[in-house]
């Protein structure tokens, strides 16, 4: 058995070791101090050996862990500036007004939520007062902080605007009612509260991964010279039991890494999640401490009130900060609904010494303690954690402020484990939580058992404080920037035009068509700077290396090596200014950097356009939340699904094979979803996207839109663009006639049967190669139209809908594009039939679809295809099908052709 005490083998035994006389006389000392004064004063005096060599500068690892104690004694804490007691009043008023809304509200049963926001006033308030730019400050360009709210406070933030005058009674009676179009969100959503939500949170887990990402964009934007937002900081204010999400802690490394010391976590440790504990038997502030030091972040950490100090003072053995380090977090929610009798033997009894503190403790002050003092229910302890983390240079801060959930609001909801769903208080409750804050509202105030909303007058001190507060630090806050953006130039039109020719006898993969594209884009003079690429480590897989020397990979380090390939064209550049945001394999991080790309125009004023590219499968599968967080934050871009579709990939097989991402983006109201078929409709379908999202949008036109685009790796012909009527339009619109049997050159008889084929993105090529083999093998005359997007038909066809049951006469555009097509119609996919099915009703021919239905699987294309029933061959023996229910082929024709095909 191993001996405990013996010295196991080290890393430090392969390094050299100068003086081992010297190395054997310290651990001697070591060795005599735990034998003669204890292991816990050994302990004390190495961590404050380690703190003289940290400020002396020796470059030893730091603990992950410190004691469960404040980080900032309160002897080093700065002064409170301001009116403290105003602000406490102005925070009392805000707790009765975000319980007084809530509680209105339950009578509608619509919900809402507490006792998040009790727990975290303070937190929000000395930011308030004291920290968070406004978009009026000087010092942060325009751009003021960014807030990242805990979705759950949201009636907090609410009740503050009421105070100040932004938000009236009757908007806040209708607090989750919005039909009437006077309503206010459950939770932060910019989409449904645009003047004043800037990022949506509630999907928990998303707020921190995006406001890493937003202090990275916030540096990128300056060191590429866009604009100086230096001055920016971003909050994000979580909940620990959020801090459970993956996506919560993805990305702390990155923030560290780069340095990001403009960005804040500030953490409501009230140790409940929804349902109970966050961690029953453990401590989730040193489980975030640990994790955090671990990633390079800088922790603070907010415990205990002042009434604490007097304990602490008390504690000359240690055995009150080891015990505090002891007892799991659900015993401290324990302790705050019970009596000083029961702490008094549960938590000084477990140690002789704490017996002897607590004899000198009135019951009083252990109520006192353990049932209110926490730090982050006192402005003094919240302003100097604040104070630390916006001083602190080279690493980004998370605040671990403890607090009670449900605090203020009564016995009846402090700590108790089912306060999250709780969403009311009783007359009386709200009675005691009046008297507790101090808050001049009487009894007949409380008219048929209707709780009042609190207002001390427009003109009263605590209103004339807090707006000139917010006056000083740039204005209100949260808000979002509505005025519009003057509209960006459009590019010159030959970048979009050297695609209408087609691409002669070359083959070239509608992937590299748009890559070239943005090659020539991101040259104009005017707009070239604000594109932003964006790609999950693949850009060699999308032919994107070509853009690394040109444009640059963004890192605010530069390069400090050289490249291996540094001798090629098309080596691998780092630049402190460059373009390409390279984010390595994180598809979430890439969808987080495009968030805050998209959203730059209302963030700081600046119209950027980032396009995302992407493996197909890994898109909308795996980050269709924060896709959905995109169109509810009104982001603008280009989301492009690379190696796109079921049987374009040839051999990566099920996992990789992408058959269903146009039915999830159907889903997301504001993603224009487009599958185009060849390199002009790209150029028409990008040209549309720039006009509506950066130029001047047409009337009743929403400009807060985002477009996604597949495209194929697959090299194949590109033809000129048609030169019909209309054919700009059908691609914006969803749908074109690319050619009929005869202007395809195709011999068929004068009477022979018709049929469409309608076909989109690379399925048009095997429904190009049907209608050969139905004109020279079958005497069948097929017209052949791309279908550029399913989606758009159909929400086009649903909006004519609903325009008739209004008495408005209209015909969807599909009808009215099909109208006196002879034959059925016939509508191919590599994605699932539920993708061109989506327009079947509003087709008046007979309809039919083939799709790639089925897990995918590894196998060349054209195998692939057979398997699923969508190849060329595949499509002459539905179309004949369709054609022998009509009477208009033999019946036999389907037995021959599949028997022919070897079907």
């Amino acid at each position: 058995m191993t001996d405990p005490h013996a010295i196991q083998p080290s890393e430090l035994d392969q390094l050299p070791d100068r003086d081992p006389e010297e190395t054997a006389e310290w651990q001697a000392s070591l060795d005599a101090v735990a034998r003669e004064a204890g292991p816990h004063r050994a302990a004390y005096l190495m961590r404050r050996t380690l703190e003289r060599a940290e400020a002396g500068g020796i470059a030893l690892p730091k603990l992950l862990e410190t004691d469960y104690v404040n980080t900032i004694p309160t002897s080093a804490e700065p002064g409170l500036p301001g009116d403290p007691e105003m602000e406490a009043r102005i925070t009392a008023w805000n707790r009765w007004n975000a319980a007084a809304m809530v509680t209105r509200g339950s009578k509608h049963g619509v919900g809402g939520h507490i006792a998040t926001f009790a727990s975290a006033a303070w937190l929000y308030e000395t930011g308030f007062n004291h920290f968070f730019k406004g978009k009026d400050s000087g010092e942060a360009s325009g751009s003021g902080d960014q807030l990242y709210i805990q979705g759950h406070a949201s009636p907090g933030i609410y009740a503050r605007a009421f105070l100040d005058g932004r938000l009236s009674e009757a908007q806040l009676d209708n607090f989750r009612q919005e039909a009437g179009g006077d309503g206010l969100p459950s939770y932060p959503h910019p989409r449904r509260l645009p003047w004043l939500w800037e990022f949506p949170t509630v999907s928990m887990g998303l707020g921190p991964l995006s406001a890493i990402y937003q202090a990275r964009f916030n540096r990128y934007l300056t060191n590429r010279g866009i604009k100086d937002v230096s001055s920016s900081h971003v909050w994000a204010f979580l909940g620990d039991g959020e801090m459970d999400e993956p996506e919560s802690t993805a990305a702390l490394a990155l923030a560290s890494r780069e340095g990001l010391d403009n960005l804040t976590f500030v953490i409501n440790c009230n140790l409940q999640r929804l349902d109970g504990p966050v961690r029953a038997n453990f401590k989730i502030v040193q489980e975030l401490e640990a994790q955090f030091r671990g990633a390079g972040w800088n922790v603070v950490k907010t415990l205990w009130g002042t009434a604490w100090d007097e304990l602490f003072a008390l504690d000359t053995t240690g055995a009150l900060v080891r015990r505090l380090r002891q007892v799991p977090d659900a015993q401290v929610q324990t302790y705050q609904t019970r009596d000083a009798a029961y702490i008094r033997q549960d938590f000084f009894g477990a140690d002789p010494a704490l017996a002897e503190m607590a004899k000198l403790l009135s019951d009083d002050k252990i109520l006192e303690c353990f049932h209110l003092s926490r730090g982050g229910h006192e402005a003094r302890k919240v302003y100097a954690a604040y104070k630390a983390a916006v001083e602190h240079k080279g690493a980004p801060t998370v605040i671990l402020a403890q607090t009670v959930k449900g605090h203020t609001l009564g016995d009846g909801f402090a700590s108790k484990n089912a306060n999250h769903q709780m969403k009311k208080l009783t007359v009386d409750e709200f009675k005691t939580m009046r008297d507790l804050l101090g808050l001049p509202i009487k009894d007949s105030d409380f008219a048929d058992g209707v709780v009042p909303y609190g207002h001390p007058g427009a003109d009263s001190p605590e209103v004339r404080y807090l707006q000139e507060r917010r006056a000083a630090l740039g204005g209100p806050a949260p808000a979002r920037r509505t005025h519009p953006l003057a509209p960006l130039p459009a590019p010159a039109e030959k970048a979009f035009a050297s695609f209408d020719k087609g691409s002669g006898s070359q083959n070239v993969a509608t992937t590299m068509a748009f890559v070239r594209l943005v090659k020539d884009l991101v040259r104009d003079k005017e707009t070239g700077k604000r594109w932003v690429p964006i790609v999950p480590d693949e850009a060699r897989t999308f032919g994107m290396e070509s853009l690394f020397p040109s444009l640059g990979i963004y890192s605010p380090k530069g390069q400090t090596y050289e490249p291996v390939d540094r001798d090629q064209l098309m080596y691998y550049k780092e630049a402190k200014n460059g373009q390409i945001l390279n984010e390595g394999i994180t598809e979430a991080g890439s969808m987080a950097d495009f968030i805050a790309a998209s959203t730059a125009y209302a963030t700081h004023g600046e119209a950027m356009i980032p396009f995302y590219i992407f493996y197909s499968m890994f898109g909308w599968q795996r980050t269709a939340d924060q896709m959905w967080q995109l169109g509810d934050q009104l982001g603008r871009g280009f989301l492009v699904g690379a190696t796109a579709g079921r049987t374009t990939l040839t051999g990566e097989g099920l996992q990789h094979a992408d058959g269903h991402s146009p039915v999830i983006a159907a889903t997301n109201p504001a993603a224009l979803s487009y599958d185009p078929a060849f390199a002009y409709e790209i150029a028409v379908i990008v040209r549309e996207g720039l006009r509506r999202m950066y130029g001047e949008a047409k009337p009743g036109e929403d400009q807060n839109v985002f477009y996604y685009l597949t495209v194929y790796n697959e090299p194949l012909p590109q033809p000129a663009k048609p030169g019909a009527a209309g054919v700009d339009e059908g691609i914006v619109k969803g749908l074109y006639r690319f050619n009929t049997a005869e202007s395809a050159g195709m011999t068929v008889p004068a009477n022979a049967p018709r049929i469409q084929l309608l076909g989109s993105g690379t399925a048009i090529h095997w429904t190009l190669q049907a209608q050969r083999l139905l004109a020279e093998e079958w005497g069948v005359a097929a017209d052949v139209w791309s279908a550029t997007s399913w989606t758009e038909l159909r929400r086009d066809a649903l909006e004519a809908d609903a325009a008739l049951l209004r008495g408005e006469e209209r015909v969807p555009f599909v009808r009215r594009a099909l109208q006196g097509a002879e034959g059925p119609v016939l509508a191919v996919s590599d994605y699932m039939r539920q993708v061109p099915d989506q327009i079947a009703q509003w087709v008046d021919q007979d309809w039919s679809s083939l799709g790639t239905d089925g897990f995918g699987i590894s196998d060349t294309r054209p195998a692939a295809r057979r398997h699923f029933g969508v190849d060329a061959e595949s499509i002459v023996v539905a179309a004949l099908a369709q054609l022998a229910k009509r009477g208009e082929v033999k019946a036999t024709a389907v037995k021959e052709a599949r028997e022919k095909y070897g079907l």
